[in-house]
């Protein structure tokens, strides 16, 4: 297979399609950040990277606590609409009728429309360059009871809406399943 240089960029697939909350000014606030994963597993950690002049991050520092919430296919407006305005210009949980609860981090809002919904509590915030790369410890979990099979979360009832860039800059969901993980690899023994 023939390669490319297509030089330094930020190519990974699939990409989270998160809304990170944040109380702001005492406000909910919500942004769609593409840019985040999973950090740490003990104690349990996720990344978000934030641009310095986003609304949300102001939250974020002021009240060192943060929300990322997982919305499913359903809510791809909404989202697409959350990285397209700022809150510093809309309230953007009214205009896109979000119902907000707080769990155990009384000043992280969380959007009861979004399957998921992770708490996070700030360890590290870190001037990247173009971001400020968001290290947060989840301290709560919550998922639509509707979105568990056998107590655990099932991804296709969440059905998480995902980001893609390159060509064509779109939202996606996630694909059928392929095999069967920490198993098909062991087809390469039998093979």
């Amino acid at each position: 297979m023939k390669k490319v240089t297509l030089g330094p960029q930020t190519l990974v697939y699939p990409m989270p399609a998160f809304l990170v909350g944040a109380l702001v000014d005492g406000k909910p606030n919500f942004m769609t950040a593409a840019w985040g994963g999973i950090a740490n597993s003990n104690p349990p950690m996720l990344t978000v990277a934030l641009q310095h002049h986003r609304y949300t991050l102001k939250g974020i520092r002021e009240n060192g606590v943060l929300s990322v919430n997982v919305p499913s296919v359903d809510l791809v407006r909404e989202t697409d609409y959350c990285g397209i305005v700022s809150g510093s210009k809309e309230n953007k949980q009214a205009t896109c009728k979000f119902e907000v609860f707080f769990g155990k981090l009384d000043s992280a809002p969380l959007i009861v429309q979004c399957p998921v919904n992770l708490e996070c509590r700030v360890v590290h915030l870190l001037d990247l360059g173009s971001h400020t790369l968001v290290v947060g410890r989840i301290e709560e979990v919550h998922v639509s009871e509707e979105c568990l099979a056998d107590g655990q979360p099932d991804v296709d009832k969440i059905n998480p809406l995902i980001y893609s860039s390159g060509v064509k800059k779109a939202y996606r969901k996630v694909g059928e399943e392929i095999g069967a993980a920490f198993s098909i690899g062991m087809e390469i023994r039998r093979g």
